[in-house]
């Protein structure tokens, strides 16, 4: 069977401190379902993975597509990196309280520790409030005496870097850094396949079972950067109209944003990766014309992604509705 671009059933999770704005961007959320923290959009974590929604290979999980049509799915340097593992994570986070403040740990320390990936990722800031902002690092270089005296004392946000955020920023979390998103901020997020996060404080909230939500200290304090936060840890993306602009780029994944008014023509033939697609403005039409004939065109919309198989190069965006604003994610082959 000849691949195509593949969407996804977005995964909505409700979270104590979510808010109403993503379930606004989907049909047929249950009206119940209130404070949709996250929607995941392409995902192959264990016990979370997103389903296929459309053409012939509807209903398949991403690993289940990986055993069958490997480096045509994700690209040889891909495949060879990580085998029958997708190795990305998106979604997008509604914070309408602020987040615990919490850290995750490298691959080195995740597989040692949790036997997974570890969990570097980025953030690009949605149309937000006013009051928008992040935690991203700490004011002085820290001990871990100081933090655990903070956290005794309920001072530890006396401490960390608070960064007002406006949509169009990104925030770069490097492994080991502490951070936290706070009220009224609304972001894009693309991570490493992990779920792993250790919490440091997490204001006393009481989940769903009236205890405390628990900690992990002491994991936290082993995988933790107590360096002075790094200021270029938060910056802003550059938009260049009907142009792809690189926001980040690391081993883990590269990150470019494409705000597009007209009919742009995409060649991803110089890579050797499949490219993702997150919709975080308006709506457009996706054409692949090396795709399976009765699939080749798709159309992606706020809040959702699209998945393009590292078999198709040759791809045109056209918006509909207005201008359209996609991020578009990929990895880069390492070199030796």
């Amino acid at each position: 069977m000849m691949l195509y671009p593949l969407k996804f059933t977005p995964r909505l999770f409700h979270k104590l401190w979510g808010g109403q704005h993503i379930r606004q961007w989907y049909d047929n959320v249950p009206s119940d379902f209130l404070n949709v923290g996250e929607s995941w959009l392409i995902s192959a974590v264990e016990k979370y993975p997103t389903e296929v929604c459309n053409g012939p290979l509807a209903g398949n999980e991403l690993e289940d597509l990986l055993e069958v049509y490997m480096d045509e799915l994700v690209g040889e340097s891909v495949y060879e990196r990580f085998g029958n593992m997708f190795p990305l994570l998106l979604k997008f986070i509604d914070a309408d309280d602020d987040l615990s403040i919490q850290v995750h740990p490298n691959d080195e320390q995740a597989f040692e520790m949790e036997n997974s990936m570890g969990k570097t990722e980025m953030w690009y800031v949605m149309p937000s409030e006013p009051e928008a902002s992040v935690i991203a690092g700490w004011k002085t270089q820290m001990d871990e005496q100081q933090i655990r005296d903070a956290i005794d004392h309920g001072s530890l946000n006396d401490h960390l870097v608070v960064r007002p955020v406006k949509e169009g920023d990104v925030v770069m979390i490097n492994a080991g850094l502490v951070h936290a998103l706070n009220r009224g901020t609304i972001v894009a997020e693309i991570q490493e396949n992990s779920d792993i996060t250790y919490r440091l404080y997490d204001y006393d909230r009481v989940g769903n079972d009236g205890k405390k939500r628990p900690l992990k200290l002491q994991q936290a304090l082993q995988v933790l950067n107590y360096d002075k936060a790094d200021p270029t840890a938060v910056s802003h993306a550059q938009v260049s109209v009907n142009q792809a602009v690189n926001a980040v780029t690391t081993d883990y994944f590269t990150t470019n944003v494409i705000h597009f008014d007209k009919p742009i023509a995409r060649d991803y033939a110089p890579l050797d990766s499949f490219v993702a697609y997150m919709c975080v403005q308006g709506a457009c039409v996706i054409e692949a014309p090396e795709a399976d004939p009765a699939e080749q065109r798709q159309t992606l919309q706020l809040g959702q992604a699209i998945l393009l198989p590292a078999v198709l190069n040759d791809i045109t965006l056209t918006p509909t509705n207005g201008p359209c604003k996609l991020l578009e994610i990929y990895i880069n082959k390492i070199e030796d």
